[in-house]
């Protein structure tokens, strides 16, 4: 194993990472901090009876869809809702969030944004449907005390120093992960007794690095593996359809968990769902290669 070049590897990935995540990050505060998705909550007002949820959840749900889960829940804490509402919401969130930047970051990989978005909202869709269709005895809150405070900034100043903080934690956060993590993988990949299973030692590790570490860093790992030939087009697009539905499953939960949620039903469903859709998508992805293929020979 040469450090040097697994070295300089990783930081070629984290970086790829950090200049889509941080600028982004930024922003996302900035609206945030004005209310400037409120302004277009109304074109999910529709979905949300559908889905078993008050109207007032549009907020939240926007605010998720395009900015992140914690500006999410800061929406949605002060609603009256129950442990059933609390569930369906999490599991539509915890498919369909922060789009924008993981999109962008999915994109580095080969996947159009067009799939991303379409995917991640007609399955997150489904899935909260499905969740609203389940008997409400299914769900039991995990947690009974609400531990989450919504950060109220008194100025613009205050907000953006604050994100621009933020940010650069999360910076060194990404690269000191990503670093690790392909040190670990390029590690176990020059192990003799899986030298000869390159492939599955990516795949596998990738999964369970987005899995419970989320897009970010699971995509982080992808880009360089990507690059080295080691997982097949085919691998990449299951990978990145398993991921958009089941990321990061421990710390998106437990923020639904605080207000009610029920953590091994919310993890059950997007875990299954993944694994049955990721299959799926996968038989209909080959299909129309394997066509266009045949269609190119003649």
């Amino acid at each position: 194993m040469d450090y040097k070049i697994t070295l300089k590897k990783a930081f070629k990935s984290a970086l790829i990472i950090l200049k889509l995540v941080i600028p982004i990050y930024i922003i996302a505060d900035i609206l945030y901090f004005y209310n400037a998705l409120s302004y277009v909550s109304f074109l999910v007002e529709p979905f949300t009876a559908l889905i078993g949820l008050p109207p007032e959840t549009s907020l939240a749900i926007i605010s998720g869809m395009f900015l992140n889960l914690y500006a999410a829940v800061a929406f949605a804490a002060p609603l009256d809702m129950s442990v059933h509402q609390w569930n369906i919401l999490a599991v539509y969130l915890g498919v369909c969030h922060a789009l924008v930047v993981e999109s962008v970051i999915m994109k580095k990989i080969g996947i159009p944004n067009s799939y991303s978005y379409l995917l991640r909202i007609s399955i997150g869709l489904f899935l909260a449907y499905l969740t609203y269709l389940m008997p409400a005895s299914w769900f039991e809150a995990t947690l009974t005390d609400n531990m989450f405070n919504k950060i109220v900034y008194v100025n613009f100043t205050d907000m953006i120093l604050a994100s621009i903080s933020n940010a650069v934690i999360l910076s060194i956060q990404i690269i000191a992960l990503i670093v690790v993590l392909i040190f670990i993988m390029d590690y176990i990949k020059t192990r003799a007794f899986i030298a000869n299973s390159k492939k599955n030692v990516s795949k596998g590790f990738s999964i369970v690095t987005g899995v419970f570490l989320g897009i970010t860093y699971g995509a982080g790992i992808l880009i360089d593996e990507a690059k080295s030939g080691n997982i097949s087009k085919d691998d990449l697009f299951y990978i990145a359809t398993f991921l958009m539905i089941c990321h990061a499953i421990i710390e998106d939960t437990l923020l639904f968990v605080i207000f009610g949620a029920d953590f091994t039903m919310v993890i059950l469903i997007r875990t299954i769902a993944a694994i049955i859709i990721a299959w799926l998508f996968l038989q209909i992805y080959k299909a129309i290669n394997n066509k266009k293929a045949a269609n190119a020979t003649h």
